[in-house]
């Protein structure tokens, strides 16, 4: 059995030089955007992501020095919160008010980079047996904990949960949390609008009149 090809969203991309760089940081909800994003900012922007599923709060603690590198960010469009509220036997996988303090922790270091923050909020959780098991009432608890930490510390915010809902029974998989890929473009249309309010303004050519 052949083994699947790599997916495209997790490759490394070739920089553009001159133009603004955005990273994003999330989980397979922003893998399936990625490629979109990038369509739709092509000569705007150098759309990179991390090169992996950002999991939960805890594991961004871990790995967000390692995702930063060093180089300079003029744009950072970030989530976590899908994985924060799994359940295992009932169990919340990293707690609501754990979930808000991880989340101070990680803007505070990303705001060390000078980038423009944009908080993505967590997108709906359908209802019926998915696995592994999510509730929607956690969603919106996890995204109102986070709503408050953003307006606390300044980041932009991406309300995707408001802009998902409505179009959940056309874009989103049934008894899944993932999207079909129209879902996905229809999710990146708002992701890049997101982005394009944050990009840094075109420097303008310094005219050269002779005195």
């Amino acid at each position: 059995q052949q083994p699947a090809p790599p997916n495209p969203a997790l490759q490394p991309i070739q920089d553009t030089p001159g133009l603004p760089r955005v990273l994003l940081i999330g989980d397979s909800i922003s893998i399936g955007y990625t490629l979109p994003v990038r369509e739709l900012l092509k000569g705007k922007a150098n759309v990179y992501r991390i090169l992996e599923n950002g999991g939960n709060t805890n594991r961004g603690k871990e790995k967000l020095t390692d995702w930063l590198g060093d180089g300079k960010w003029d744009v950072i469009h970030f989530n976590w919160g899908m994985h924060d509220l799994r359940l295992n036997e009932g169990k919340l996988a990293v707690p609501l008010a754990e979930y808000e303090e991880n989340l101070r922790t990680l803007v505070g270091q990303l705001k060390t980079t000078g980038a423009k923050l944009i908080w993505c909020s967590t997108t709906p959780v359908p209802d019926g047996d998915l696995n592994p098991p999510r509730r929607n009432a956690d969603v919106m608890a996890y995204n109102e904990a986070a709503l408050k930490v953003m307006r606390e510390s300044g980041a932009l915010i991406n309300d995707l949960y408001a802009y998902a809902n409505p179009i959940l029974r056309e874009s989103q998989l049934p008894a899944n949390v993932h999207f079909k890929p129209e879902g996905y473009a229809m999710l990146a249309k708002q992701v890049v609008a997101s982005i394009e309010k944050a990009l840094p303004a075109k420097r303008k050519a310094q005219s050269s009149k002779k005195m």
